[in-house]
């Protein structure tokens, strides 16, 4: 594991653990041992170019809670991962802050948070006219609202589900 990724997973593991900003409720943080990760694998880290998207309409969410957050659609993402095409759509916040890369995939449920986990992504600059984008799915996380129920979260869309196994990041959360 690189010292990047072992850092950053101690380093949330002591956030869990000690902040009174943790996702956990205090009866979770007395006995919080750390979270479960894959074991890091190079191959689940990807370049994928981004096509904009075609047009610039809201998107709404539904959250873990039944409402819905709004967001505006970026681009949809292309790349190869397990030597097999794959595609997602990048969101954006209505302010045109941050972000967002909601996905679920063959795991959800199973290994992973059943609703799909969120990934950060990397711009990088352009090659031969189109935006390329870093992917690493090694960061992959759960939302909070799957460490404690009183946390709202967008759920990913359809369009967000991967049909392949995506055995990198976070694994279900066992209290």
């Amino acid at each position: 594991m690189t010292s990047e990724i072992a850092e950053f997973r101690a380093e949330k593991d002591e956030f869990f653990r000690d902040s009174d900003q943790s996702p956990l409720t205090p009866e979770q943080q007395e006995t919080f041992e750390g979270l479960r990760y894959f074991t890091e694998d190079p191959a689940y880290t990807v370049i994928a170019t981004l096509a904009p998207a075609d047009d610039d309409a809201p998107v709404t969410m539904v959250t873990s809670k039944g409402t819905v957050q709004t967001f505006l659609r970026v681009g949809r993402l292309h790349f190869t991962i397990d030597g097999q095409p794959a595609e997602l759509t990048l969101f954006q916040d209505t302010e045109g802050q941050s972000l967002f890369l909601p996905f679920s995939d063959a795991t959800s449920g199973a290994e992973t948070y059943g609703a799909g986990r969120y990934v950060e992504v990397e711009a990088l600059g352009q090659r031969d006219g189109q935006q390329r984008v870093g992917i690493d799915f090694n960061l992959a996380y759960n939302p909070y609202c799957a460490y404690n129920e009183d946390w709202i979260c967008p759920v990913p869309p359809a369009e967000n589900h991967l049909g392949i196994a995506i055995r990198a990041g976070e694994m279900n959360f066992h209290a």
